[in-house]
């Protein structure tokens, strides 16, 4: 979530501050390994069979505290599709990308999802005292 900050008495230009979310405390989640901000709820997991540049990767539903680039079209193992790269909010790390449209009719589920590579990203909140799944 972007909001204005308010200028001060001398006339200068208002800035854009970026504010971090939270998910709620004691629920599993997924944050950025570099600033630890929070990046996806354990809950918008979808599925951990897929692969990024860097490796192994998750794809989520929804994220939180990330910034998405401009949409591209790139060959990937499950075909051509437009995608567009995402990064970390707080440290403006590339965590993956969101799939912006799927011109193969069998890979439509991904639209409007997110990958996020594993090399980016750490389990946080309540892992230990549940279920590793």
């Amino acid at each position: 979530m972007k909001v204005l900050e308010n200028s001060s008495k001398h006339n200068t230009p208002k800035k854009q501050k970026t504010f971090q979310h939270y998910l709620p405390p004691g629920d599993r989640c997924y944050s950025c390994i570099h600033c630890r901000a929070n990046l996806a709820a354990h809950s918008e997991l979808i599925s951990k069979s897929f692969q990024g540049s860097q490796g192994k990767a998750y794809l989520f539903n929804a994220v939180v505290n990330v910034g998405c680039g401009p949409a591209e079209e790139r060959v990937l193992l499950t075909g051509l599709h437009a995608v567009a790269d995402i990064f970390c909010e707080i440290c403006k790390t590339t965590l993956g990308w969101k799939y912006e449209h799927a011109f193969e009719s069998s890979q439509k589920y991904k639209e409007g999802k997110f990958i996020i590579e594993l090399a980016h990203m750490v389990k946080d909140n309540g892992w230990d005292e549940q279920n590793d799944s």
